[in-house]
């Protein structure tokens, strides 16, 4: 993450924010699955296999879901210049969001669940280098062991800063999460729908950040 400068820095922060909005109304919607958080959902898929119940089943769908939409944007993206590589992306993302909020305003709720999953694989294709994820967006494990990293570097005479932007983007997480379980609790279809249109606002802002590497 230090490797980018303040302008993607804030909208990584943008994508963990609507990362833990989507996994909070995703969660509350589905009874306790996840739908970023796929980590949670092995667990979940571990423990329903143990006690032999249809858990297991609606886990590994979600991790599956999950997956295919990494795929399927990376494939979106494989043949576009890097350029335009993330507004693509994001604008898949987008899409996604919009057609999980159109199922949600239908009554097909697990259909909307399962673009949603598809839809937070997806956001994960966004901030890649050499092919691989460069900023993980909707799992902060490993932001917070590079965060303890950092802290302890800073205590040994590193640099004293460096541990700030994976601070700012749990934190993004989690005020992303406060908000769409706030959310959902006004308006369970109203949620999905603010999730689509903070993508679809990110498609711009995105494609500002992007013309300023190529001017």
């Amino acid at each position: 993450m230090i490797r980018y400068d303040t302008s993607f820095r804030r909208l990584a922060f943008c994508l963990a924010g609507l990362a833990g909005f989507v996994d909070a109304i995703g969660f509350l919607g589905s009874g306790g699955l996840f739908v970023s958080f796929m980590s949670g959902n092995s667990t979940r898929m571990a423990i329903g296999i143990a006690e032999a119940t249809s858990l297991a089943f609606a886990a590994v769908a979600l991790v599956a879901l999950f997956v295919a939409g990494v795929f399927l944007n990376i494939m979106a993206t494989a043949k576009i210049t890097v350029a335009h590589r993330k507004v693509v992306a994001i604008s898949g993302v987008a899409a996604l969001l919009l057609c999980a909020a159109c199922c949600k305003w239908a009554g097909f709720d697990v259909p909307a669940t399962g673009l949603l999953c598809v839809a937070m694989g997806a956001s994960n294709t966004i901030f890649r280098r050499d092919g691989e994820v460069s900023i993980g967006v909707t799992y902060m494990t490993g932001t917070l062991v590079k965060l303890g990293h950092k802290l302890a570097d800073a205590a040994l005479g590193g640099n004293r800063t460096a541990w700030l932007p994976y601070l700012l983007l749990w934190l993004a997480l989690v005020s992303g999460g406060i908000l769409g379980a706030a959310s959902y609790a006004w308006s369970q279809d109203a949620s999905v729908g603010f999730a689509a249109a903070f993508a679809l606002a990110l498609i711009p802002v995105t494609r500002r950040l992007t013309a300023k590497l190529t001017s």
